[in-house]
């Protein structure tokens, strides 16, 4: 089953960039430059990927596709110390790969640096928000809805792309795969170092809130299924 669960984080975060590059090549080819008309439509093609994925894949490996998620529920005792970095290795690599099919699917050359500047402290604050509030979702979704988290966490970051200043990367391994992208996802790649580090910063508040707030009297086996432990 490890197996499984490791093809599962690739292919989960391949997909995942296909679905963010890719619709953002697409919004932004076809919104004549109406800037908030593309970052709708990516937002929403995002939301709708996230919620097939999630369900489809959670099952097998939690669904992560998320180094910061990986760590807060290695943490919590839900995911095997032993397959933390194997994770880490499988969502990059999952990533880099997802970004490369999407500029192949375009016709774009494959090899690319972002030129999109994101940096400053409300971009590095959003960041913090964003990714706290993804683990606050997924911890509230698995603590009181555990059936309904794929729309929950979906439904989050839609929102997220909207309400935060950065548009929500809220995950390191795909804020390393968007450097390698000068599309309309891109990062730049000197801009990469402060999101994370606040991305990491926000999992820990998040993480940390989380599982004060929705501590749970007993454990609940259906929860585990999803963002916890693995097979």
């Amino acid at each position: 089953m490890s197996a499984r669960a490791y093809v599962a984080e690739a292919l989960g975060s391949a997909l995942l960039l296909a679905v963010v590059v890719g619709s953002g090549i697409m919004a932004q080819q076809l919104a004549a430059g109406n800037v908030a008309v593309a970052l709708l439509a990516n937002a929403l093609a995002t939301g709708a990927g996230l919620l097939v994925l999630i369900t489809l894949l959670a099952p097998l490996s939690g669904a992560h596709f998320n180094p910061a998620v990986s760590v807060v529920m290695c943490w919590r005792g839900e995911l095997p110390r032993r397959r933390l970095l194997p994770y880490f290795g499988c969502q990059l690599l999952g990533a880099l790969a997802g970004v490369w099919l999407a500029h192949a699917m375009f016709g774009l050359p494959l090899w690319q640096l972002s030129q999109h500047a994101r940096h400053g402290w409300p971009q590095w604050l959003a960041e913090v928000v964003a990714t706290a509030g993804l683990l606050l979702t997924i911890l509230g979704g698995v603590r009181h809805a555990p059936q309904r988290l794929p729309l929950l966490v979906a439904l989050y970051i839609v929102a997220a792309y909207w309400f935060t200043a950065s548009t929500s990367f809220a995950n390191p391994a795909v804020t390393l795969a968007r450097s390698l992208t000068d599309t309309f996802a891109g990062i730049r790649p000197q801009d990469v170092a402060g999101f994370i580090a606040a991305q990491l910063l926000g999992a820990a508040l998040g993480g940390g809130l989380g599982s004060w707030l929705f501590a749970a009297p007993a454990a609940q086996p259906d929860a585990a299924r999803v963002y916890g432990a693995t097979p």
